[in-house]
C-alpha cells in the first residue's frame, strides 16, 4: 500500500497518517488538542510528539480547553517535571494561555471551529500535489490564521505551526497523488465521549 512519504515505518506514524492526517476536524476539543500538539512540536520531530501524545493527554486534561484555561502556576509547575509530555516551559504556558484563547474565540464565534474553517472558506481544500516536495510549509492561509490567532493573543501560532495544524485537521489534504488516502472520502473526527 503507498502511503505519503513522511510517513515511514513507525506503526504510530502510519496510523497517523492513515486515520487522521487530513480528515476534517469539526470539534474544538481536537481542534485545541491539534493546536497544543502542533506548537509542542516547533524544533522537534514529529514522532517525538506522536510518541509523547498519551502522556499529553493524560497531563493536559483529555485537552479540554476549559480545565487547561484554570491552569495555575502549580500546575505548569507539575507539568514541568512531567516526562511525559515536552518540559518547555514556553509551550506550556503557551498551551495554557492558547485554551482561554479558544474559549473566547468559541463565547464570540459560537465555536473556534468556526473561525478556524473561515481560512478555507469552510471546506477543505485538496491540493494533490504529486510529491513531497510540491507541499509547502506555509500558505497565505496559515498566514492569514497565523495574524489572525497572534492579535487574538495566541502563542505558538507561526504560519508554519498554522499549515500543520490545517494539514493535521483536515483544513488542507496534502496527501500525494500516488498515497492510497489522496482523495479518499474521509468520515469528520470528533472527540471521544
Amino acid at each position: 500500500m503507498k502511503r505519503c512519504a513522511w510517513v515511514g515505518d513507525d506503526p504510530l506514524s502510519i496510523a497517523y497518517h492513515d486515520d487522521e492526517w487530513g480528515v476534517p476536524v469539526h470539534d474544538d476539543r481536537v481542534l485545541y488538542e491539534f493546536l497544543v500538539l502542533e506548537g509542542a512540536q516547533a524544533g522537534l520531530s514529529w514522532m517525538t510528539i506522536l510518541r509523547k501524545r498519551e502522556g499529553y493527554r493524560r497531563a493536559f486534561d483529555g485537552f479540554d480547553p476549559r480545565r487547561v484555561a484554570r491552569y495555575d502556576a502549580r500546575k505548569v509547575a507539575r507539568l514541568l517535571a512531567d516526562a511525559g509530555i515536552v518540559r518547555n516551559r514556553a509551550k506550556i504556558d503557551a498551551a495554557v494561555t492558547n485554551a482561554r484563547e479558544v474559549l473566547r474565540v468559541a463565547d464570540e464565534l459560537g465555536s473556534f471551529e468556526r473561525f478556524v474553517w473561515g481560512f478555507v472558506g469552510g471546506r477543505p481544500r485538496r491540493n494533490g500535489p504529486a510529491t513531497l516536495a510540491e507541499v509547502p510549509a506555509r500558505t497565505p492561509e496559515s498566514d492569514a490564521m497565523s495574524a489572525a490567532l497572534r492579535a487574538r493573543g495566541f502563542k505558538f501560532v507561526g504560519s508554519t505551526i498554522c499549515y500543520a495544524f490545517m494539514q493535521a485537521c483536515g483544513l488542507v489534504d496534502d496527501h500525494t497523488r500516488d498515497c492510497f488516502r489522496a482523495g479518499a472520502r474521509r468520515v469528520t473526527r470528533r472527540a471521544p465521549a
